[in-house]
C-alpha cells in the first residue's frame, strides 16, 4: 500500500487536497473518481493519512498560459502532440510512442523532456504526471486534458483535441504577428533613422550654422537641442531606458501590475477590443475544447481562469465558476457580466439546453476570432499609414529646421 499526495477539484468546484492510500497510481485515480474528485496532481507522498484539505487561499496550483522554454518553440510541441495522438490512435503503446518521438526529435531540449518522460512511464508513472513535472513545457491545461483522457479511455482524440487547440492558436498568433511585421518594421526603420541623423550627421552641420548665424531660427534651435541632448547623453538615457524597462517588467509580473497592466489593455481606445476579442475566443475554445474532452464545467471553468490571458477576465471567470456552483446555467452568469454578446449568449444557453455546450463554445470561439481578425485588419490598414506619416513628420520637421536657416544666409547675401 503506497501514498499519494493528491489535489483535486469536487463536484461542487471546490479545490481539495490531501493524501490517499492506494496499491499503485491507477487505483488512486479510481478511488479518487469514486470520491467524486477530479484530480489535477497526482504524486507519491511519504506521508500517509493526511487529510483533505480546501485550498482556499492558498498558492493555486493551476498552471498558466502554455509556457515553453526558451528553446523549445511553439511548433514543436504542436507538432509532438500531433504525432503523440497518431501513434497512440494507432494502438501503439505509450512508451514506445515516446521513445519513437523521442529518437527522431530535432530540438534537443524537447528530445531530452520527452525521454525523462518515456522513463518515468516506465517506472510506472502515468503519462499526466510524467508531463506535469515539466511546468515549463506542458501546461496545466495540457495536462488536466492527458489525465482526463487517461481516466476515460480516450487518450488518442484527447491528444488529437490538443493538437488541434495548438495549431488553432498558431496559426492566429501567425496571422497577427504577419499583420503587424510591416507597421513594426517601418516604425523601427524610421526611429532608427531619425536617431541616428540627430546623434551622427546634424551635430556637425550645427556647429558649422552656428559659425555662420548669430541667431538660428526657432525649428533649427528645438533640433539643435535635441540632437545635443542625445549625442552628449546618449548613456545616461541608454541607462535611463533599459532601467524603465527593467522595473516596468518586474512591475508587470507582480500581482498589482499584472492585474494594472491587463486592465489597461482592456480600456485601450481601439486596442481594447481587440484584446478583449483574443481573451473571449480563447475563454471559448478552451473550455469547449475540456468540456468535449470530458472535463466537468466547474473544473474546467478553474482551468479557463488560469489560461484566459488576462486577470481582470480571470476575475470574471472566478465569479461564473462560482454561481455555476450554486446551480446556475452557464449562460446566466455570463449574461449578468456583459461577457459576451446576446447572440452569443443564446447560442450557450441552447447549447446548455440541447447537451451540446462543447460544439457552441468551439462556435462561439470561430465567431470571436473572425471578429478579431476583422478588427486586426482594419487596424493594421490604417497603423501602417499612420506611422508613415509620423516618419514622415519628423523627417519632415528636420529638413526645414536645415533648410530655414539656409535661406536665412541666401537672403543676407542677396
Amino acid at each position: 500500500m503506497s501514498a499519494f499526495r493528491y489535489q483535486a477539484v469536487a463536484a461542487d468546484g471546490v479545490p481539495v487536497a490531501g493524501v490517499i492510500e492506494a496499491d499503485d497510481r491507477k487505483t488512486a485515480l479510481q478511488l479518487l473518481g469514486q470520491r467524486g474528485l477530479f484530480p489535477m496532481l497526482l504524486e507519491t507522498s511519504l506521508v500517509a493519512g493526511e487529510p483533505a484539505v480546501a485550498l482556499g487561499d492558498q498558492p493555486s496550483a493551476w498552471g498558466a498560459n502554455l509556457r515553453l522554454g526558451p528553446r523549445i518553440k511553439r511548433k514543436d510541441m504542436t507538432a509532438f502532440t500531433r504525432e503523440m495522438g497518431t501513434l497512440l490512435a494507432a494502438a501503439i503503446p505509450i512508451p514506445q510512442a515516446l521513445e519513437g518521438l523521442g529518437e527522431q526529435e530535432d530540438n534537443a531540449a524537447l528530445k531530452e523532456v520527452v525521454r525523462h518522460i518515456s522513463e518515468s512511464v516506465r517506472k510506472g508513472a502515468a503519462l499526466s504526471s510524467a508531463m506535469a513535472e515539466h511546468p515549463r513545457v506542458f501546461s496545466q491545461l495540457y495536462v488536466s486534458m492527458v489525465r482526463v483522457g487517461e481516466e476515460a479511455g480516450v487518450l488518442p482524440k484527447v491528444m488529437a483535441d490538443l493538437a488541434d487547440l495548438l495549431e488553432h492558436e498558431d496559426e492566429v498568433r501567425s496571422e497577427v504577428v504577419a499583420a503587424v511585421a510591416y507597421p513594426v518594421f517601418v516604425l523601427g526603420f524610421g526611429v532608427l533613422t531619425v536617431v541616428v541623423l540627430l546623434t551622427v550627421v546634424l551635430p556637425r552641420l550645427f556647429t558649422m550654422l552656428q559659425e555662420l548665424l548669430p541667431v538660428l531660427p526657432l525649428p533649427t534651435l528645438i533640433l539643435l537641442s535635441v540632437s545635443r541632448v542625445l549625442h552628449q547623453d546618449w548613456p545616461l538615457i541608454l541607462i535611463a531606458l533599459v532601467g524603465m524597462t527593467v522595473g516596468g517588467r518586474r512591475y508587470v509580473r507582480s500581482p498589482h501590475g499584472a492585474e494594472f497592466w491587463d486592465r489597461s489593455k482592456l480600456r485601450l481606445p481601439v486596442m481594447g477590443a481587440v484584446f478583449r476579442t483574443a481573451a473571449l475566443s480563447r475563454f471559448a475554445r478552451t473550455l469547449g475544447t475540456l468540456v468535449r474532452s470530458g472535463v466537468s464545467l466547474l473544473p474546467a471553468l478553474k482551468i479557463v481562469e488560469q489560461t484566459i490571458g488576462n486577470l481582470v477576465l480571470g476575475k470574471m471567470i472566478a465569479q461564473v465558476a462560482e454561481e455555476t456552483r450554486g446551480g446556475a446555467s452557464l449562460a446566466a452568469p455570463l449574461r449578468k457580466l456583459n461577457l459576451f454578446p446576446k447572440t452569443v449568449i443564446q447560442m450557450i444557453s441552447v447549447g446548455e439546453e440541447t447537451g451540446k455546450l462543447d460544439e457552441m463554445l468551439l462556435k462561439v470561439a470561430d465567431i470571436e476570432e473572425r471578429h478579431m481578425r476583422a478588427r486586426t485588419k482594419v487596424l493594421v490598414s490604417l497603423l501602417a499609414p499612420a506611422l508613415i506619416m509620423v516618419v514622415g513628420a519628423l523627417v519632415g520637421f528636420m529638413v526645414m529646421a536645415l533648410l530655414l536657416p539656409i535661406f536665412k544666409m541666401s537672403r543676407a547675401i542677396h
